[in-house]
């Protein structure tokens, strides 16, 4: 998109990049061209330019890429859960409750953890444990007995035994019933430390969601009980006299659930199980929803798979509304609601932040004029089709020049033409090509293969990051994620680039970038200035990214900075954490740093006792080496 009739101006650049479609009110440009985060949706009196936390970051000694997260932001979207199901049941006449459980395996991060359970402390917003290690987590940082504490997967007697210790220690500590082995074998571990366990129970929903995590509902989902299964656990807990422990009902149907329509279907199933469970005599009380809540990384509003075509308010009353009409037919009490949101709670909280390094331009060569008397007429059709190429013409131009173009080559495949000459039929061709290119935009109308020239001819801006470290599922599963620079956005953006990450690795690229008719495949950018340092921001990467995030290239995890933005509308570093070092990348995959170190010196030595350099020299490479183990494995200035 270009603006050419009129000066440029900053609502064109949020218009351009959608900042207001995918900000959920967080985000903002600024008048002074720099991309801008409130504490809160709409709080732009309290507005924070990001480019100047980016500066601060660098003044404190700390270097690009940084993950920047926005404490304030994660307090907001806790409150904004909450409240809306709050006011949704005041307003529809809800007898029960809501609690929320985060899933610590939507990020795990102590800093991350810690921080839900602050925020969340006045809501009893609890925690959700899907394997022994998180379980230790949420136990060592959990202070509120009012909260819940849901203990799901696969559970051994030692996972099983601590989650029991949890609720001696007064925790509403739920051990969900996920396979049938599960079951005899907590039983058992509660007899013998004398716990009453509280009970939940996982079922197979024969509902299904689109999208990438479809999977996680249906009669194939892996984990879970049928009906079967569920009717053999409230017989054996009715045996053992235990049928009153039996308080949870939950499924799960899966992650960004973009569609409104599967999770309401979804909670009418489950309800019927819950009241059947409840008729069958089983204390339950509480309906988990598990996750699914969808984040809008495109700004869409759409079904779209990096979408949602529901708003917080919807998925709230939907859900009261869903379950009051299954429930109310059966005169059975209203449950305490339980979701399992972790990437609505923490998506928007963090952004990575990456300069830009250099920039590779496609630029054909300068054409010889006249052209070489000796050249086939293939060649000089080419050029011919460039010479009369008109705004009229442009898609016959098209496509005369790719027939000529792959005659020229087949010419060349056949010893006809010299290397030369099919270089000359080349640097024709895209000369061509990036002139039907600049034509095209004065076109109202353009067709699909003239659309697709823009991204073929666009720049590659190589940049200071890893894909798979920071952005995995941008890579794994073609996520989208907003991508804009940070700054220069009341200048207009000239160039069309990709993103190719520092990996050596042809995935190492971005090449999908969020629009309002789709896919847009190239990213609106400004010319690089020798001088100036260009920083790009990718957001609302607080969900998945940092866990999932590899090693590949041995590029480490990122320096991480938090920041509180204040009262007054300044802001306060709270938190630092660097990222890891040459020397803690090696030892992640089985060296020892200090080993390489000494053999590293020996080799040195050698090559001193060799005279192929001198001990002063040593000296230099020794220090370089050891240098090169302390320092960020991302480049550094």
């Amino acid at each position: 998109m270009h603006y050419t009739m009129e000066r440029w101006n900053t609502t064109k650049s949020a218009e351009l990049y959608g900042v207001p479609e995918w900000s959920g009110g967080y985000f903002s440009i600024g008048a002074n061209g720099e991309m801008m985060v409130m504490p809160s949706p709409g709080a732009e009196d309290r507005a924070v330019s990001i480019a100047q936390i980016a500066a601060g970051v660098k003044a404190r000694g700390l270097d690009m890429p940084v993950l920047l997260r926005i404490e304030n932001i994660l307090d907001a979207q806790i409150s904004s859960l909450n409240e809306t199901f709050r006011s949704a049941m005041a307003e529809l006449g809800y007898r029960g409750s809501f609690m929320g459980a985060y899933p610590i395996k939507v990020n795990q991060q102590q800093q991350v953890i810690e921080q839900i359970t602050h925020y969340g402390s006045r809501y009893h917003h609890g925690l959700e444990a899907g394997s022994k290690a998180e379980l230790i987590a949420a136990m060592g940082m959990m202070r509120d007995y009012q909260s819940v504490l849901i203990c799901n997967g696969y559970k051994d007697e030692e996972f099983i035994d601590l989650g029991l210790y949890a609720t001696k220690l007064g925790f509403t500590c739920i051990l969900v019933v996920e396979m049938p082995d599960e079951l005899p074998l907590i039983l058992e571990r509660s007899k013998a430390l004398g716990a009453t366990p509280i009970l939940g129970v996982r079922i197979k929903l024969s509902s299904l969601a689109e999208g990438h995590w479809s999977e996680s509902g249906g009669d194939r989902s892996i984990f879970g009980l049928n009906t079967s299964q569920v009717i053999h656990a409230v017989d054996l807990l009715a045996k053992e006299n235990m049928l009153d422990c039996l308080q949870m009902v939950h499924y799960h149907l899966g992650s960004q659930i973009s569609n409104i329509r599967d999770i309401r279907t979804a909670v009418n199933e489950a309800c019927r199980v819950y009241a059947g469970l409840a008729n069958e005599g089983a204390n339950v009380k509480y309906l988990d929803l598990g996750g699914g809540l969808a984040v809008d990384y495109d700004g869409s509003q759409s079904n779209f798979l990096s979408s949602r075509n529901y708003s917080i308010n919807e998925y709230c009353t939907d859900i009261i509304e869903a379950v009051m009409t299954s429930l109310d037919v059966e005169g059975i009490e209203h449950p305490v609601i339980i979701t399992e949101s972790g990437r609505a709670l923490v998506a928007y909280y963090s952004l990575l932040l990456f300069n830009v390094l250099d920039v590779t331009k496609f630029r054909p060569d300068p054409l010889p004029d006249p052209l070489p008397d000796d050249c086939p007429a293939q060649i000089g059709y080419m050029m011919e089709t460039l010479q009369k190429l008109t705004i009229r013409n442009l898609q016959e131009s098209y496509n005369d020049i790719l027939f000529y173009r792959d005659e020229a080559r087949n010419l060349f495949h056949h010893g006809k033409i010299n290397l030369r000459k099919r270089s000359l039929a080349e640097q024709i061709f895209w000369t061509t090509i990036t002139e039907i290119a600049r034509l095209s935009k004065e076109l109202k109308h353009v067709t699909p293969e003239l659309a697709e020239i823009e991204r073929v001819l666009s720049d590659i801006y190589y940049c200071n990051f890893s894909v798979f470290q920071s952005l995995p599922d941008s890579w794994a599963i073609d996520q989208l994620f907003p991508i804009m620079p940070i700054h220069r956005l009341d200048e207009e953006p000239t160039r069309s680039a990709i993103l190719a990450d520092i990996t050596c690795d042809c995935d190492g690229k971005i090449d999908q970038f969020i629009d309002k008719r789709g896919v847009k495949r190239y990213l609106p950018l400004h010319e690089m200035k020798n001088s100036d340092e260009y920083l790009l921001g990718a957001f609302l990467v607080g969900a998945y990214q940092e866990t999932l995030g590899d090693l590949h290239n041995l590029l480490g995890d990122t320096n991480v900075v938090t920041v509180r933005i204040l009262e007054n509308g300044e802001f306060e570093f709270v938190d630092e954490q660097e990222g890891d070092t040459v020397a803690d990348v090696l030892s992640y995959v089985e060296y020892d740093p200090k080993r390489l170190f000494v053999s590293f010196r020996e080799t040195a030595e050698q090559a001193v006792r060799s005279n192929r350099i001198s001990a002063e020299e040593r000296k230099e490479i020794v220090q370089a080496y050891e240098a090169g183990l302390r320092g960020y494995t991302y480049f550094e200035r």
